[in-house]
Protein backbone atom coordinates (compact mmCIF):
# COMPACT_ATOMS: atom_id res chain seq x y z
CA UNK A 1 0.00 0.00 0.00
CA UNK A 2 1.41 3.35 -1.14
CA UNK A 3 1.36 6.40 1.07
CA UNK A 4 -0.41 9.31 0.10
CA UNK A 5 1.42 11.41 -1.67
CA UNK A 6 0.91 15.43 -1.02
CA UNK A 7 -0.90 17.26 -4.12
CA UNK A 8 1.75 19.10 -6.13
CA UNK A 9 1.42 23.06 -5.85
CA UNK A 10 -0.31 25.31 -8.40
CA UNK A 11 1.80 25.87 -11.72
CA UNK A 12 3.00 29.20 -11.87
CA UNK A 13 0.75 31.38 -12.67
CA UNK A 14 1.54 32.12 -16.70
CA UNK A 15 2.56 36.24 -17.51
CA UNK A 16 0.17 37.87 -19.80
CA UNK A 17 -0.29 41.36 -20.88
CA UNK A 18 -3.90 42.08 -18.92
CA UNK A 19 -2.89 40.37 -16.29
CA UNK A 20 -0.10 41.99 -15.15
CA UNK A 21 -1.57 44.99 -15.05
CA UNK A 22 -3.67 45.62 -11.84
CA UNK A 23 -1.54 47.80 -8.96
CA UNK A 24 -0.45 50.58 -11.37
CA UNK A 25 -3.51 50.00 -13.84
CA UNK A 26 -6.14 50.65 -10.87
CA UNK A 27 -4.22 53.73 -9.23
CA UNK A 28 -3.68 55.42 -12.05
CA UNK A 29 -7.37 55.64 -13.30
CA UNK A 30 -8.69 55.92 -10.16
CA UNK A 31 -6.73 59.17 -9.73
CA UNK A 32 -8.86 60.56 -12.47
CA UNK A 33 -12.03 60.74 -10.02
CA UNK A 34 -15.55 62.55 -10.06
CA UNK A 35 -13.41 65.73 -8.24
CA UNK A 36 -10.75 65.30 -10.37
CA UNK A 37 -12.66 65.53 -13.08
CA UNK A 38 -14.08 68.71 -11.85
CA UNK A 39 -10.72 70.07 -10.80
CA UNK A 40 -9.66 69.78 -14.65
CA UNK A 41 -12.72 70.81 -16.36
CA UNK A 42 -12.16 74.02 -14.20
CA UNK A 43 -8.97 74.32 -15.07
CA UNK A 44 -9.99 73.75 -19.15
CA UNK A 45 -13.11 76.46 -18.49
CA UNK A 46 -11.31 79.41 -17.20
CA UNK A 47 -7.85 79.15 -19.03
CA UNK A 48 -8.40 77.07 -22.24
CA UNK A 49 -5.33 75.04 -23.67
CA UNK A 50 -2.74 77.19 -21.42
CA UNK A 51 -3.14 74.28 -18.23
CA UNK A 52 -2.46 71.69 -20.87
CA UNK A 53 0.76 71.86 -19.92
CA UNK A 54 0.18 70.11 -16.52
CA UNK A 55 -0.66 67.05 -17.85
CA UNK A 56 2.50 66.48 -18.97
CA UNK A 57 4.41 68.08 -16.11
CA UNK A 58 3.16 65.64 -13.33
CA UNK A 59 3.68 62.49 -14.90
CA UNK A 60 7.05 62.13 -14.66
CA UNK A 61 6.79 63.01 -10.63
CA UNK A 62 3.58 60.89 -10.27
CA UNK A 63 5.02 57.97 -11.67
CA UNK A 64 7.91 58.11 -10.41
CA UNK A 65 6.46 58.78 -6.37
CA UNK A 66 3.95 55.89 -6.94
CA UNK A 67 6.80 53.23 -8.70
CA UNK A 68 8.25 54.18 -5.11
CA UNK A 69 5.08 53.13 -3.73
CA UNK A 70 5.04 49.75 -5.42
CA UNK A 71 8.29 49.16 -4.91
CA UNK A 72 8.18 49.54 -1.02
CA UNK A 73 5.13 47.20 -0.96
CA UNK A 74 6.83 44.21 -2.88
CA UNK A 75 10.50 44.26 -1.66
CA UNK A 76 9.10 44.43 2.08
CA UNK A 77 5.54 42.46 1.58
CA UNK A 78 4.30 45.03 4.24
CA UNK A 79 2.40 48.11 3.06
CA UNK A 80 3.03 51.69 3.94
CA UNK A 81 1.65 52.47 6.98
CA UNK A 82 3.47 48.72 8.06
CA UNK A 83 6.52 50.11 7.39
CA UNK A 84 6.20 53.78 8.52
CA UNK A 85 5.38 52.14 11.94
CA UNK A 86 8.67 50.37 12.13
CA UNK A 87 10.38 53.97 10.77
CA UNK A 88 8.87 56.61 12.61
CA UNK A 89 7.76 57.46 16.08
CA UNK A 90 3.89 56.16 16.53
CA UNK A 91 2.21 60.06 17.17
CA UNK A 92 3.69 60.49 13.44
CA UNK A 93 2.05 57.67 11.93
CA UNK A 94 -1.32 57.81 13.89
CA UNK A 95 -1.47 61.58 12.63
CA UNK A 96 -1.06 61.13 9.12
CA UNK A 97 -3.38 58.24 9.20
CA UNK A 98 -6.44 60.22 10.69
CA UNK A 99 -5.85 62.91 8.63
CA UNK A 100 -5.70 60.10 5.24
CA UNK A 101 -9.22 58.52 6.95
CA UNK A 102 -10.55 62.12 6.88
CA UNK A 103 -9.68 63.24 3.81
CA UNK A 104 -10.79 60.16 1.87
CA UNK A 105 -13.67 59.97 3.64
CA UNK A 106 -14.49 63.63 2.50
CA UNK A 107 -13.45 62.85 -0.82
CA UNK A 108 -15.94 59.57 -0.82
CA UNK A 109 -18.51 61.82 0.02
CA UNK A 110 -18.09 64.24 -2.88
CA UNK A 111 -17.66 61.15 -5.82
CA UNK A 112 -20.66 59.54 -4.27
CA UNK A 113 -23.04 62.86 -4.73
CA UNK A 114 -21.36 63.42 -8.01
CA UNK A 115 -22.32 60.41 -9.07
CA UNK A 116 -26.04 60.79 -8.15
CA UNK A 117 -25.76 63.92 -9.85
CA UNK A 118 -24.67 62.58 -13.25
CA UNK A 119 -27.34 60.24 -12.94
CA UNK A 120 -29.44 62.73 -12.52
CA UNK A 121 -28.72 63.85 -15.43
CA UNK A 122 -28.89 61.38 -17.68
CA UNK A 123 -32.57 59.97 -16.26
CA UNK A 124 -34.23 63.00 -15.19
CA UNK A 125 -34.88 62.03 -10.96
CA UNK A 126 -33.36 60.20 -8.20
CA UNK A 127 -30.11 61.92 -7.63
CA UNK A 128 -30.06 60.79 -3.69
CA UNK A 129 -31.18 57.68 -4.85
CA UNK A 130 -28.79 56.83 -7.35
CA UNK A 131 -25.83 58.23 -4.85
CA UNK A 132 -27.23 55.91 -1.89
CA UNK A 133 -27.42 53.14 -4.43
CA UNK A 134 -23.93 53.66 -5.66
CA UNK A 135 -22.61 53.66 -2.41
CA UNK A 136 -24.27 50.33 -0.88
CA UNK A 137 -23.56 48.87 -4.33
CA UNK A 138 -19.64 49.33 -3.95
CA UNK A 139 -19.18 48.66 -0.24
CA UNK A 140 -21.17 45.22 -0.85
CA UNK A 141 -18.71 44.30 -3.77
CA UNK A 142 -15.73 45.40 -1.56
CA UNK A 143 -16.39 43.08 1.76
CA UNK A 144 -18.43 40.11 -0.75
CA UNK A 145 -16.81 40.00 -3.28
CA UNK A 146 -13.33 37.33 -3.46
CA UNK A 147 -10.05 39.69 -4.27
CA UNK A 148 -9.55 37.98 -7.33
CA UNK A 149 -12.70 39.15 -8.96
CA UNK A 150 -12.66 42.40 -7.51
CA UNK A 151 -10.00 43.15 -9.39
CA UNK A 152 -11.06 42.33 -12.74
CA UNK A 153 -14.36 44.89 -11.90
CA UNK A 154 -12.07 47.79 -11.03
CA UNK A 155 -10.13 46.67 -13.86
CA UNK A 156 -12.87 46.79 -15.92
CA UNK A 157 -13.99 50.24 -14.97
CA UNK A 158 -11.20 52.13 -16.20
CA UNK A 159 -12.78 51.18 -19.65
CA UNK A 160 -15.12 54.21 -18.71
CA UNK A 161 -12.58 56.63 -18.42
CA UNK A 162 -12.22 56.30 -22.76
CA UNK A 163 -15.56 58.02 -22.84
CA UNK A 164 -13.14 61.20 -22.35
CA UNK A 165 -11.48 60.29 -25.07
CA UNK A 166 -14.40 59.77 -27.11
CA UNK A 167 -15.75 63.24 -26.01
CA UNK A 168 -13.18 65.10 -27.62
CA UNK A 169 -13.44 63.11 -30.52
CA UNK A 170 -16.82 64.57 -30.89
CA UNK A 171 -15.81 67.93 -31.11
CA UNK A 172 -13.60 70.41 -33.13
CA UNK A 173 -9.99 70.68 -31.76
CA UNK A 174 -7.20 72.73 -32.73
CA UNK A 175 -4.81 70.15 -33.16
CA UNK A 176 -1.71 72.68 -33.83
CA UNK A 177 -2.58 75.22 -31.38
CA UNK A 178 -3.10 72.71 -28.75
CA UNK A 179 0.60 71.51 -29.70
CA UNK A 180 1.69 75.02 -29.33
CA UNK A 181 0.15 76.00 -26.28
CA UNK A 182 0.92 72.31 -24.33
CA UNK A 183 4.76 73.45 -24.51
CA UNK A 184 4.54 77.45 -24.77
CA UNK A 185 1.30 78.41 -22.29
CA UNK A 186 0.19 81.82 -22.08
CA UNK A 187 -0.06 82.57 -18.45
CA UNK A 188 -0.16 85.40 -16.21
CA UNK A 189 1.67 85.22 -12.65
CA UNK A 190 -1.12 85.72 -10.23
CA UNK A 191 -3.02 84.05 -7.42
CA UNK A 192 -5.95 82.73 -10.25
CA UNK A 193 -3.50 80.83 -12.37
CA UNK A 194 -1.25 79.60 -9.06
CA UNK A 195 -4.00 78.49 -7.37
CA UNK A 196 -5.46 76.06 -10.56
CA UNK A 197 -1.66 74.78 -10.99
CA UNK A 198 -1.75 74.12 -6.85
CA UNK A 199 -4.97 72.24 -7.65
CA UNK A 200 -4.16 70.40 -10.48
CA UNK A 201 -0.99 68.83 -8.77
CA UNK A 202 -3.12 68.47 -5.53
CA UNK A 203 -5.75 66.20 -7.08
CA UNK A 204 -2.86 64.35 -9.57
CA UNK A 205 -0.47 63.51 -6.75
CA UNK A 206 -2.24 62.00 -3.61
CA UNK A 207 -2.23 59.97 0.02
CA UNK A 208 -4.63 57.81 -1.13
CA UNK A 209 -2.72 57.00 -4.44
CA UNK A 210 0.40 55.91 -2.42
CA UNK A 211 -1.51 53.71 0.49
CA UNK A 212 -3.73 51.89 -2.15
CA UNK A 213 -0.80 51.04 -4.64
CA UNK A 214 1.65 49.82 -2.00
CA UNK A 215 -1.27 47.64 -0.09
CA UNK A 216 -2.35 46.07 -3.70
CA UNK A 217 1.29 44.82 -4.46
CA UNK A 218 1.05 43.06 -1.11
CA UNK A 219 -2.07 41.73 -1.71
CA UNK A 220 -0.77 40.49 -5.03
CA UNK A 221 1.94 38.65 -2.99
CA UNK A 222 -0.35 36.46 -0.78
CA UNK A 223 -2.56 35.93 -3.88
CA UNK A 224 0.02 34.28 -5.71
CA UNK A 225 1.62 30.87 -3.56
CA UNK A 226 4.54 31.18 -5.38
CA UNK A 227 5.21 35.00 -4.72
CA UNK A 228 7.20 35.87 -2.29
CA UNK A 229 8.63 39.60 -1.04
CA UNK A 230 11.90 40.56 -2.67
CA UNK A 231 14.00 40.96 0.10
CA UNK A 232 13.27 37.20 1.30
CA UNK A 233 13.37 36.05 -2.81
CA UNK A 234 15.89 38.34 -4.64
CA UNK A 235 15.78 36.01 -7.57
CA UNK A 236 12.66 37.29 -8.57
CA UNK A 237 13.73 40.92 -8.36
CA UNK A 238 14.37 41.91 -12.05
CA UNK A 239 10.97 40.54 -13.17
CA UNK A 240 9.27 42.20 -10.72
CA UNK A 241 10.15 45.43 -10.68
CA UNK A 242 10.25 45.40 -14.33
CA UNK A 243 6.40 44.72 -13.86
CA UNK A 244 6.24 47.28 -11.57
CA UNK A 245 7.90 49.61 -13.77
CA UNK A 246 5.76 49.01 -16.56
CA UNK A 247 2.30 48.98 -14.61
CA UNK A 248 2.78 52.22 -12.93
CA UNK A 249 4.29 54.02 -16.13
CA UNK A 250 1.30 52.41 -18.14
CA UNK A 251 -1.06 53.70 -15.19
CA UNK A 252 0.03 57.10 -14.62
CA UNK A 253 -0.03 57.89 -18.67
CA UNK A 254 -3.69 57.00 -18.94
CA UNK A 255 -4.30 58.64 -15.96
CA UNK A 256 -2.81 62.14 -17.73
CA UNK A 257 -4.13 60.77 -20.54
CA UNK A 258 -7.98 61.17 -19.50
CA UNK A 259 -7.02 64.47 -17.54
CA UNK A 260 -5.22 65.91 -20.56
CA UNK A 261 -8.47 64.78 -22.44
CA UNK A 262 -10.98 66.21 -19.96
CA UNK A 263 -8.39 69.61 -19.83
CA UNK A 264 -8.80 69.93 -23.70
CA UNK A 265 -12.61 69.23 -23.82
CA UNK A 266 -13.13 71.94 -21.77
CA UNK A 267 -11.40 74.32 -23.14
CA UNK A 268 -12.44 74.16 -27.08
CA UNK A 269 -16.09 73.65 -25.99
CA UNK A 270 -16.75 75.61 -22.76
CA UNK A 271 -13.76 78.11 -22.63
CA UNK A 272 -13.85 78.91 -26.36
CA UNK A 273 -17.68 80.15 -25.67
CA UNK A 274 -16.90 81.92 -22.42
CA UNK A 275 -18.03 79.84 -19.80
CA UNK A 276 -16.13 79.55 -17.54
CA UNK A 277 -17.83 78.89 -13.97
CA UNK A 278 -17.39 75.24 -13.58
CA UNK A 279 -17.13 73.81 -9.91
CA UNK A 280 -17.96 70.54 -10.39
CA UNK A 281 -18.01 67.32 -12.62
CA UNK A 282 -21.92 66.74 -13.52
CA UNK A 283 -22.04 71.34 -14.14
CA UNK A 284 -19.53 70.36 -16.87
CA UNK A 285 -21.43 67.74 -18.56
CA UNK A 286 -24.52 70.12 -18.54
CA UNK A 287 -22.30 73.04 -19.93
CA UNK A 288 -21.50 70.60 -22.65
CA UNK A 289 -24.54 69.53 -23.60
CA UNK A 290 -26.29 72.35 -25.81
CA UNK A 291 -22.71 72.93 -27.07
CA UNK A 292 -20.97 70.25 -27.71
CA UNK A 293 -24.22 67.56 -28.21
CA UNK A 294 -26.03 64.89 -26.65
CA UNK A 295 -23.03 62.38 -27.48
CA UNK A 296 -20.96 64.29 -26.03
CA UNK A 297 -22.75 65.04 -22.49
CA UNK A 298 -23.72 61.32 -22.39
CA UNK A 299 -20.43 60.44 -22.57
CA UNK A 300 -19.24 62.56 -20.11
CA UNK A 301 -21.80 61.81 -17.01
CA UNK A 302 -20.86 58.18 -17.98
CA UNK A 303 -17.34 58.41 -17.42
CA UNK A 304 -18.05 60.20 -14.06
CA UNK A 305 -20.73 57.78 -12.62
CA UNK A 306 -18.09 54.58 -14.35
CA UNK A 307 -14.88 56.39 -12.33
CA UNK A 308 -16.51 56.96 -9.34
CA UNK A 309 -17.37 53.66 -9.03
CA UNK A 310 -13.84 53.21 -9.42
CA UNK A 311 -12.61 55.89 -7.44
CA UNK A 312 -14.55 55.14 -4.34
CA UNK A 313 -13.33 52.16 -3.19
CA UNK A 314 -9.68 53.28 -3.75
CA UNK A 315 -10.76 55.87 -1.03
CA UNK A 316 -12.44 53.31 1.57
CA UNK A 317 -9.68 50.88 1.09
CA UNK A 318 -6.75 53.05 1.20
CA UNK A 319 -7.31 54.40 4.34
CA UNK A 320 -8.68 50.81 5.78
CA UNK A 321 -5.21 49.53 4.80
CA UNK A 322 -3.42 52.35 6.12
CA UNK A 323 -5.31 51.85 9.80
CA UNK A 324 -5.46 48.11 9.93
CA UNK A 325 -1.50 48.09 9.38
CA UNK A 326 -0.75 50.90 11.71
CA UNK A 327 -3.13 48.98 14.74
CA UNK A 328 -1.59 45.54 13.57
CA UNK A 329 -5.41 44.35 12.82
CA UNK A 330 -5.72 41.62 10.24
CA UNK A 331 -5.90 42.79 6.94
CA UNK A 332 -6.65 43.10 3.28
CA UNK A 333 -9.44 41.84 0.35
CA UNK A 334 -8.64 38.73 0.15
CA UNK A 335 -9.61 38.12 3.38
CA UNK A 336 -13.53 37.60 4.66
CA UNK A 337 -15.16 40.08 6.65
CA UNK A 338 -15.19 38.16 9.82
CA UNK A 339 -11.22 37.38 9.26
CA UNK A 340 -11.13 41.18 9.33
CA UNK A 341 -13.52 42.75 11.40
CA UNK A 342 -11.43 45.63 11.91
CA UNK A 343 -10.37 46.27 8.43
CA UNK A 344 -13.31 46.00 7.00
CA UNK A 345 -15.54 48.01 9.70
CA UNK A 346 -12.85 50.81 8.68
CA UNK A 347 -14.29 50.37 4.81
CA UNK A 348 -18.14 50.60 6.10
CA UNK A 349 -17.33 53.61 8.12
CA UNK A 350 -15.93 55.81 5.33
CA UNK A 351 -18.41 54.79 3.03
CA UNK A 352 -21.29 54.85 5.38
CA UNK A 353 -20.07 58.41 6.81
CA UNK A 354 -19.67 59.45 3.41
CA UNK A 355 -23.04 58.43 1.97
CA UNK A 356 -24.45 60.08 4.83
CA UNK A 357 -22.87 63.43 4.28
CA UNK A 358 -24.95 63.38 0.92
CA UNK A 359 -27.92 63.87 2.97
CA UNK A 360 -26.67 66.70 5.30
CA UNK A 361 -26.21 70.20 4.51
CA UNK A 362 -22.87 70.05 3.72
CA UNK A 363 -22.16 71.41 0.60
CA UNK A 364 -20.33 68.63 -1.72
CA UNK A 365 -18.04 71.08 -3.44
CA UNK A 366 -16.68 72.55 0.35
CA UNK A 367 -16.17 69.00 0.90
CA UNK A 368 -14.38 68.41 -1.92
CA UNK A 369 -12.18 71.28 -1.63
CA UNK A 370 -11.52 70.74 1.70
CA UNK A 371 -10.53 67.23 0.86
CA UNK A 372 -8.05 69.10 -1.75
CA UNK A 373 -6.23 71.10 0.93
CA UNK A 374 -5.59 68.53 3.42
CA UNK A 375 -4.76 66.21 0.25
CA UNK A 376 -2.09 68.58 -0.15
CA UNK A 377 -0.94 69.05 3.56
CA UNK A 378 -0.60 65.64 4.10
CA UNK A 379 1.16 64.83 0.90
CA UNK A 380 4.16 66.37 1.86
CA UNK A 381 5.02 64.50 4.95
CA UNK A 382 3.98 61.17 3.52
CA UNK A 383 5.55 61.47 0.72
CA UNK A 384 9.24 62.23 2.86
CA UNK A 385 8.50 59.17 4.73
CA UNK A 386 8.41 57.18 1.94
CA UNK A 387 11.35 58.61 0.58
CA UNK A 388 13.30 57.97 3.91
CA UNK A 389 11.75 54.35 4.12
CA UNK A 390 12.98 53.51 -0.27
CA UNK A 391 16.33 54.69 0.65
CA UNK A 392 16.81 52.77 3.69
CA UNK A 393 18.79 50.00 3.02
CA UNK A 394 17.69 48.46 6.47
CA UNK A 395 14.11 48.21 5.27
CA UNK A 396 14.73 47.66 1.69
CA UNK A 397 17.85 45.75 1.66
CA UNK A 398 19.90 45.52 -2.25
CA UNK A 399 16.27 46.76 -3.59
CA UNK A 400 16.40 50.59 -2.54
CA UNK A 401 15.08 53.36 -4.66
CA UNK A 402 17.01 53.94 -7.90
CA UNK A 403 19.17 57.03 -8.66
CA UNK A 404 16.33 58.46 -11.12
CA UNK A 405 13.63 57.59 -8.44
CA UNK A 406 15.78 59.11 -5.76
CA UNK A 407 16.02 62.11 -7.94
CA UNK A 408 12.35 62.37 -9.40
CA UNK A 409 10.80 61.36 -5.80
CA UNK A 410 12.61 63.92 -3.85
CA UNK A 411 11.86 66.29 -6.41
CA UNK A 412 8.21 65.57 -6.34
CA UNK A 413 8.20 66.11 -2.57
CA UNK A 414 9.83 69.53 -3.08
CA UNK A 415 7.66 70.50 -5.85
CA UNK A 416 4.26 69.94 -3.73
CA UNK A 417 5.61 70.82 -0.34
CA UNK A 418 6.58 74.13 -2.48
CA UNK A 419 2.86 74.41 -3.99
CA UNK A 420 1.13 73.68 -0.31
CA UNK A 421 3.32 76.54 0.86
CA UNK A 422 2.33 78.33 -1.45
CA UNK A 423 -1.03 77.56 -1.26
CA UNK A 424 -1.46 78.42 2.37
CA UNK A 425 0.24 82.05 0.85
CA UNK A 426 -2.88 82.35 -1.18
CA UNK A 427 -5.54 81.32 1.58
Amino acid sequence: MTADLPPPDPAPRKPSFFGDLGPGLITGAADDDPGGIATYSQAGAVFGLNMLWTAVATFPLMAAIQSISARIGRVTGRGLASNFKRSFPPWVLHLLVGLLFLTNTLNIAADIAAMGEAARLVFGFGEHIFALGFGIFSLLLQVFMPYSRYVRVLKFLTLSLFAYVAVVMTVHVPWGEVALRTVMPHLALNAATLTMVVAVFGTTISPYMFFWQSAQEVEDLKADPHAKALRDHPKDAKAQLNRIRFDTYLGMGFSNLISFAIILSAAVVLHARGITEIQTSAQAALALRPLAGEGAFFLFSLGIIGTGLLAVPVLAGSAAYAIAEAQGWSEGLNRKAMEARGFYGVIAAAMVIGMALGFSPIDPIKALYWSAVLNGVISVPIMAAMMIVVTSKKRMGDFTATPSQNLLGWAATVIMGCAVAAMFILL
